[in-house]
């Protein structure tokens, strides 16, 4: 009797390496043998079980997909690189509130694989990462939503206007009548810029920020009770960068102008 195909992939590491392997294109021998740190009487029998669930032709010492070996592995990556992503700390992910994130993005979350979460020590909890705040003046733009307030932002949109920066900043109803009252000359000194463009999102926002420059993505969550924390996503990878930027779109959409209000 034949193993299940789910079986098949992930239940040998060499399987499911050959697999991954062979998913740009055929591979010698030698090559999956050096990739996997392995030998050939090892490897033979884990490729035969691939053979006879039609997962992997196997001709003349060369390897490659069939038709049914590429869908199902053009299947698997994501999924794998989704558990990457969790994996790497599931005790932050699995108390953390994402509801905040449209589905298709939340489908897409292998894409944060290379994020890192910080977890600052209490001294440093609520200040600035000063990797993030660098970054953002050397940026040529920067796309941001907030729903709380950080004493820090009036210094760091300053500089980033002197800078001439073009800044893209979603605010929550709340933090907006926060800086209206408390804020007003700076507020109306940050409009009248021409690389400023801010936004009020009119309804409830369930997660503290985003921020998304040339160089990283910092994303702050709530916890699923409630609670906020110091601890956030950092990451500078490409993909994590355009996974930031289409979910600050999605927030535009919903917002409107401040001109407008």
């Amino acid at each position: 009797m034949k193993k299940s195909l789910l079986d098949v992939m992930f239940m040998s590491e060499k399987r499911k390496g050959v697999l991954l392997l062979l998913q740009d294109g055929a591979k010698e021998m030698e090559y999956l043998l050096k990739s996997l740190g392995t030998t050939r009487q090892a490897l033979l029998p884990q490729i035969r079980i691939l053979e006879e669930h039609h997962l992997v032709s196997h001709q003349r010492d060369t390897s490659e997909l069939t038709t049914i070996g590429k869908l199902v592995v053009d299947e698997m990556l994501p999924l794998l690189e989704t558990v990457e992503t969790f994996d790497a700390d599931i005790d932050y992910w699995g108390t953390r509130n994402l509801d905040f994130i449209p589905p298709y993005l939340l489908k897409r979350m292998n894409e944060l694989r290379n994020c890192e979460v910080i977890k600052p020590p209490t001294r440093e909890m609520y200040e600035l990462n000063n990797k993030i705040t660098s970054s953002c003046y050397i940026s040529n733009s920067v796309n941001m939503i907030a729903a709380y307030f950080h004493p820090d932002y009036p210094a760091l949109f300053s500089e980033m206007a002197n800078r001439n920066v073009n800044v893209n900043a979603i605010f929550s109803k709340d933090l907006l009548d926060h800086l209206q009252k408390n804020y007003y000359n700076f507020l109306e000194e940050m409009t009248r810029g021409k690389s400023f463009n801010i936004y009020v999102h009119p309804k409830r926002l369930d997660f503290l920020a985003l921020l998304v420059n040339d160089h990283y993505n910092l994303l702050r969550i709530i916890k699923n009770n409630g609670e906020i924390d110091g601890q956030y996503i950092m990451c500078n990878d490409p993909a994590a960068l355009g996974w930031g930027n289409e979910l600050f779109r999605y927030y535009l959409k919903g917002s409107i102008p401040l001109t407008e209000t």
